[in-house]
């Protein structure tokens, strides 16, 4: 009967203490915004409604997962969380049926027009995050290898892509390996210098590899443009047929009017088919000596050199074959948006892929691609929720609390799942009893 009172009252003393730190933490940012008058002056304006309304929710939050956390268990409730979870294969052909419809589905339903929106940011976009995510979990969810710097191989690859087509003249499928190989080169000459370290100097290192990387693009002007980027590249093509109005182009070809969707919709099918692809590659190496290697070294890196594992050449693999995938990606992404600059590359792209990898699960192929339509497809919803305005005032802009929303996701998750949205990972190699081994 004590036991109650004294969790109602932790509740309520940690979420005071939870909206005092959002009250102190939010009061530069919440509670005034500077903004110009008519004299191009700059002034502050209260948003103490905002303020008031965001230690509000720091309060309720914090008391809902103290109350949360200190519930008391039953034994089935720990039963069934113990319990292993049940297989469903047609989920997965489900899902993949679902994203091949998806595109189709939209254009048909809102009209080519309508449909670009939905087509390039809930569709393109996202599967290019799950795409790299993907990518990063070979490096961090596997191998057990802090990676703050994945940004840096996804530039290599849009820039190779953005210089090698006009120089050479190849196509974008000849381009497309070239990226990836060239992206996996540059992850195994950072994996050389860093073989010995691990955990947070790993992370320091890979994060100043990847500010190297952006410096270098930003001061060299002669080849990359500098802050202005390359945009006179090639754009994708249906295997020789452009995207183009006219007689030349891939409408006219097959009869068509010409719409700008029928692009995007190409595009999205070769995402989602290289994402497939990877997801493929990492599930089949998972089951080999080398995958099995990568989860030794991520488990004990000490015990896996005692049992005579090369880490040297397991940590070169994981690097280079995560690079690959982003540098694969990188290509995509300069098709996508037809230019390439430094500011698509800076460490917040590398923090949000590194988030999705976290907040799904390291390890988990399902939970990553979940992270990566949760965090993006979020994040661009917030942009039509104009109605907030109402709410706020007409200078609040939701998509500025973007990330916000990801650091309250993040320290959901850490009090809920602590090991990702899918936390259970199927061991690749099961010792079986005794006498099941020997029937």
């Amino acid at each position: 009967m004590s036991a109650q009172p004294s969790l109602l009252s932790r509740a309520f003393r940690e979420a005071s203490v939870a909206a005092l730190v959002v009250a102190v933490l939010g009061f530069p940012i919440l509670a005034y915004r500077a903004a110009p008058d008519f004299n191009n002056v700059l002034t502050l304006r209260a948003r103490w409604p905002l303020y008031f309304t965001f230690c509000a929710l720091g309060f309720a939050l914090r008391f809902v997962l103290t109350l949360w956390n200190g519930r008391p268990r039953t034994l089935k409730a720990e039963v069934a969380a113990a319990k292993p979870a049940v297989k469903r294969p047609w989920l997965a052909w489900l899902g993949v049926a679902a994203l091949i419809a998806y595109p189709l589905a939209v254009t048909a339903l809102l009209g080519p027009r309508p449909a670009l929106k939905w087509v390039d940011t809930f569709g393109v976009q996202i599967l290019l995050y799950v795409l790299l995510g993907w990518g990063l979990n070979i490096t961090v969810g596997l191998a057990g290898l802090l990676d703050l710097g994945y940004a840096a191989f996804y530039a290599v690859g849009a820039y190779a892509y953005a210089l090698l087509a006009p120089l050479t003249g190849l196509s974008f499928w000849s381009l497309l390996p070239v990226c990836g190989m060239l992206a996996a080169l540059w992850g195994v000459c950072i994996g050389f210098p860093i073989l010995r370290l691990r955990g947070d100097y790993l992370a320091i290192v890979t994060l100043a590899f990847a500010e190297i990387v952006r410096m270098v693009l930003i001061n060299w002007d002669v080849v990359t443009h500098g802050e202005q980027g390359l945009f006179n590249f090639p754009h994708i093509t249906f295997f020789g047929l452009p995207f183009i109005p006219g007689p030349r182009g891939f409408d006219a070809h097959f009869g068509l009017h010409f719409a700008a969707v029928h692009k995007l919709i190409f595009l999205y099918f070769v995402v989602l088919a290289l994402a497939l692809l990877a997801n493929v590659v990492s599930i089949r190496l998972r089951r080999l000596p080398l995958g099995r290697a990568w989860e030794a070294l991520r488990e004990d890196e000490i015990a896996c050199r005692a049992l005579g594992l090369d880490t040297a050449n397991i940590k070169l693999t994981a690097f280079a074959l995560g690079a690959f995938f982003a540098g694969i990606a990188g290509c995509l992404f300069a098709l996508r948006q037809g230019v390439v600059s430094p500011s698509s590359f800076t460490f917040n792209e590398s923090a949000t892929i590194l988030a999705i990898v976290v907040l799904g699960g390291r390890g988990s192929q399902w939970g990553v691609a979940l992270a990566a339509v949760l965090i993006v497809g979020a994040s661009e919803l917030l942009r039509q929720l104009n109605f907030l305005k109402m709410v706020f005032g007409p200078d609040f802009d939701p998509a500025q609390y973007r990330m916000l929303l990801v650091g309250l996701a993040m320290v959901a998750m850490m009090n809920f799942r602590p090991r990702g949205i899918v936390s259970a990972r199927e061991p690749t190699i099961k010792l079986l009893p005794v006498a099941e081994a020997a029937e």
